[in-house]
């Protein structure tokens, strides 16, 4: 996409950002409440700048006008890391090259050579993502040797667009892929994370840190990765936005992987400008091949990831994303049609939630409908068994390109030989049955993955056409439960699995709370439609208006949703 259309795409999002009403720089007083915590002292830094509440179009017009600069920005994230995140524990470490990469994009603002919406930008990856200047890890102690070789894919785009990398979160170790009782938001690396809403509850999936830092304003965005549910739920959890693209959008190449047939990275952010804004840089299908067969990050990771039968061609939403989004601005969500999926099973209080957004998006003009897509059970069979085998593939793969351990099998035995693997959950359960599923290669998984890819498309795609919807919408979690290393995770939630099955996009907003705790609203769209889905998104945020600051509270007792 071309540095033309890229300021084209920038200007319509002011627009949008302003015609949505989307949180802005002095919300911050009426957001938080009469009792809300105050921020830790020095924690901010920027005079005029709300970090919980600015969006990237805000800053860059600071940044043009020269009220603000990325060294400025970049500190003052730096700032409150030291001093809030020792309360959540979401930050694994900061990066060396910063401060060094917000001082190159105040020189290229102050010669009028901005490389785009976010050059200067300060961004967290999770530490699954490979950075060539600072370690990645999974979370597992073996990884925590030197530095990949190379940078991921998407973080040479990041890279390129002048977003400064701030550092590296924590995560659920190996993605919450080596138990069968893991507590998620715990590594090796990096202990546990907390949920900055209620210290004692759980941040939820493996981009746990992702969501929390983004909670606490800790960076202006973030990235995170996704199997089934690991960006979603950890942003409806930490109240904050989360997309997780159609597969093949955003580049694999040199991310930690599960399986090739349903990983994908994804933007997340305080709001769903950003989030698209994020989108832009890390989207670009002919760039993402190209890149990952000149890199050595991961080489022997089979075939493109794309999916049988998916579309070529590079979604539109690079392009098109600020055209829709300020379309959708202005019409807002009239003659909108919404499926609604309930989910009762995730109990009274988040189904009161969306009875309450089901209102509002009423009031709105759109027509919400409720819905049940089918074959939901069948795919509970068929993912697990699928995923076992694919992960025996990919990581061996990807572990080929690291120093430690080289397979599946010596992996099991770092962890039976380091028993600080074992401090929170000592089970790898998954890793052994891992080690023994068939290969991909056997016609009993092709199979399986042939019907999970069918059945899953169906169930969106025929609820889609049968009641002529825009979007599927349903609870993204419950409430954060209590961390607890003993019990390990309550988190069956069943709303992530259709479109991370099929390949299809879907887009964590805010819309309320039970008690202190958030509750995300879970938006699905059909094959490569991310640019639609974000422009309802952006029209639904602005409509729920549900975001609000955490206030750090030690812990709650039960209470009713609002």
């Amino acid at each position: 996409m071309g540095k033309k259309s890229i300021a084209a795409m920038t200007a319509a999002l002011v627009a949008g950002s302003l015609l949505t009403g989307v949180p802005h720089a002095g919300a911050q007083a009426t957001e938080r409440g009469p009792d809300a915590s105050p921020q830790p002292a020095g924690s901010a830094g920027v005079p005029g700048v709300d970090l919980d509440t600015v969006t990237i179009p805000e800053l860059q017009a600071r940044m043009a006008d020269g009220s603000l600069t990325s060294s400025t920005l970049t500190k003052a994230y730096l700032r409150r890391i030291e001093t809030v995140d020792p309360k959540i524990h979401s930050v694994l470490r900061t990066s060396p090259t910063a401060l060094r990469a917000a001082a190159a994009s105040d020189a290229r603002h102050r010669r009028g050579k901005v490389l785009g919406p976010l050059d200067g930008i300060p961004v967290l990856l999770k530490d699954n993502v490979n950075t060539r200047d600072m370690p990645t890890t999974a979370g597992s102690l073996a990884l925590a040797g030197g530095p990949p070789d190379t940078d991921a894919v998407l973080v040479t785009r990041l890279r390129k667009a002048g977003a400064v990398i701030l550092g590296k979160t924590n995560l659920s170790e190996w993605a919450n892929f080596r138990s069968a009782k893991p507590t998620s938001g715990w590594s090796a690396v990096g202990g546990q994370t907390n949920n900055p809403y209620v210290l004692d509850r759980n941040p939820c999936g493996s981009s746990s840190g992702s969501a929390a830092a983004l909670a606490a304003s800790l960076a202006q965005v973030a990235i995170g990765t996704e199997t089934d549910g690991s960006i979603v739920c950890p942003a409806g959890m930490n109240g904050v936005v989360g997309h997780k693209p159609s597969l093949g959008l955003v580049s694999p190449s040199g991310v930690v992987p599960i399986s090739a047939e349903q990983d994908t990275a994804g933007p997340m952010a305080r709001n769903v400008i950003d989030t698209a804004l994020t989108l832009e840089v890390l989207s670009d299908h002919q760039d993402s091949r190209e890149d990952a067969a000149r890199s050595g990050g991961q080489k022997a990771l089979p075939g493109p990831r794309s999916r049988p039968g998916a579309s070529s061609h590079q979604d539109p939403a690079a392009g098109q994303v600020a055209g829709r989004m300020a379309g959708q601005a202005a019409t807002g969500l009239r003659g909108k049609r919404i499926g609604l999926w309930r989910l009762p099973s995730l109990g009274p209080d988040v189904d009161a939630v969306m009875t309450r957004t089901a209102t509002k998006l009423r009031k709105a003009g759109a027509v919400v409908v409720e819905v049940t897509p089918p074959y939901q059970t069948r795919l509970a069979e068929l993912e697990f068994p699928a995923l076992l085998s694919e992960f025996h593939r990919d990581i061996n793969a990807y572990l080929g390109t690291r120093k430690g351990p080289r397979n599946l099998a010596e992996l099991i035995e770092f962890n039976r030989t380091h028993p600080e693997e074992r401090t929170c959950f000592a089970g790898q359960e998954l890793f052994e049955k891992a080690l023994a599923a068939p290969p991909t290669t056997d016609p009993g998984y092709k199979a399986m993955r042939a019907e999970l890819k069918n059945l899953s498309r169906r169930s969106l795609d025929e609820t889609l056409a049968a009641h002529h919807l825009d979007a599927i919408a349903a609870p993204t979690n419950p409430p954060a439960w209590t961390t607890d290393c003993a019990r390990g995770d309550n988190d069956v939630i069943p709303s992530s699995t259709p479109a991370a099955v099929a390949g299809y996009p879907s887009l964590s907003v805010p819309a309320g709370s039970v008690d202190e705790l958030p509750v995300g609203l879970l938006l699905m769209a059909g094959n490569h439609q991310d640019t639609e889905l974000l422009s309802l998104g952006a029209a639904v945020e602005h409509r729920l208006k549900a975001w609000r600051a955490p206030r750090y509270l030690p812990t709650i007792g039960s209470g009713a949703a609002r």
